[in-house]
């Protein structure tokens, strides 16, 4: 399918826009690739509203490339800790690593090698190549694809392999090529402020006569609606074990699944199993001696299914054999607030706040 229109008029607009409009981003002030490549990955499924913040502190800790892939998985997870998506902040160490390991502490600028480090996609690649090394680069972030899909008014599933070939077409062929580091911006910037998924604001679009959507009046009904699955619900029991050493937790394996966080101990619980007796299961695996005490319920919603948690707590006596070679560790309460815990098991902290 060509385009309906001249991308050079697209490209044009967009930029005109762009000058008058575009929004002032910390990270707009640069061209270092780290602080690009950062950003990028921070944006990913977050608004910016939420990302500038921990950007900040995340520079002020790490400034450099070769400070974050010096810094340890546990300093990298602390200051990401409630940004969500934490394979997000694993696969930015591992790529730090490599990018000082096999690269000299350069950022490579081309698609395919920034393609190949961990954590970044052909759209990522391609923001980081346009807007460091100003290469022309076509990009399909979320924003991008629906300023896409209204655009062209594509009527089929915006995520469906069809239209995933035809909206990386578009992209392509859109790009500015005299232009490419403020043309990624300003059209990242128009999905972001102006074709907005509720309530747009065609009347301030500068492609308004050009979106087919617009002409057709199915800017709201577009992009057409993806059917929600229903998420699954795992239902688990979460053991607080004080002592005078502190609360008892054990670190996730660094791969997978919340890699690298800290958690209190905790097991699934199975359908028909009562909570309390769940509960002192775990107690007794870890070998800890006293009655249980049921502290809240705690309901945690992931990206893939939600969490409901019972939590208990437990006080121990002698504290030398619990869990005797196994990943736990007793830590303060003080340091509980700087440790890096997934959602769900900081939200345990909040039950623990009457007990000092």
């Amino acid at each position: 399918m060509s385009l309906p229109c001249a991308s050079i008029e697209v490209s044009r607009r967009l930029l005109a826009w762009y000058g008058r409009e575009g929004r002032d981003l910390p990270w707009r002030h640069t061209r270092d690739p780290y602080r690009i490549w950062l950003s990028e990955i921070m944006l990913q499924q977050t608004t910016v509203a939420a990302v500038i913040p921990y950007y900040e502190r995340f520079l002020k800790r790490f400034p450099t490339v070769a400070a974050l892939a010096a810094a340890s998985l546990d300093d990298v997870l602390t200051l990401w800790a409630g940004l969500g998506y934490y394979s997000r902040a694993r696969n930015l160490h591992l790529a730090a690593r490599q990018v000082i390991a096999e690269l000299g502490g350069v950022f490579p600028d081309s698609l395919d090698a920034l393609a190949a480090l961990p954590g970044i996609g052909r759209s990522t690649a391609g923001a980081i190549l346009s807007i460091a090394f100003d290469t022309p680069a076509p990009i399909l972030d979320g924003n991008v694809r629906r300023v896409l899909v209204r655009l062209f008014a594509w009527q089929e599933d915006p995520r469906g392999s069809r239209a995933e070939k035809q909206l990386w077409t578009w992209a392509e062929l859109l790009t500015s090529m005299e232009r490419p580091h403020d043309y990624a911006q300003a059209i990242m910037d128009l999905g972001a402020t102006i074709c907005t998924p509720r309530e747009p604001a065609c009347d301030r679009c500068p492609l308004q006569d050009l979106c087919q959507a617009f002409g057709q009046g199915l800017t709201a009904a577009l992009p057409v609606a993806r059917k929600r699955q229903k998420l699954p619900v795992r239902r688990q029991v979460a053991l607080v074990v004080s002592a005078p050493g502190g609360l008892l937790l054990r670190q996730r394996p660094p791969e997978g699944f919340l890699g690298g966080l800290w958690e209190f101990p905790t097991a699934d619980l199975p359908e028909g199993v009562a909570a309390v007796q769940a509960a002192g299961r775990l107690r007794d695996d870890l070998g800890v001696h006293g009655a249980l005490e049921a502290r809240a319920d705690v309901r945690h919603a992931y990206s893939h299914f939600k969490l409901e948690l019972a939590v208990f707590r437990v006080a121990a006596g002698a504290v030398d054999r619990i869990a005797e070679g196994r990943a736990y560790r007793w830590w303060s309460a003080r340091e509980l607030e700087r440790l890096p815990l997934h959602g769900a098991h900081r939200k345990v902290c909040s039950t623990l706040v009457d007990d000092g």
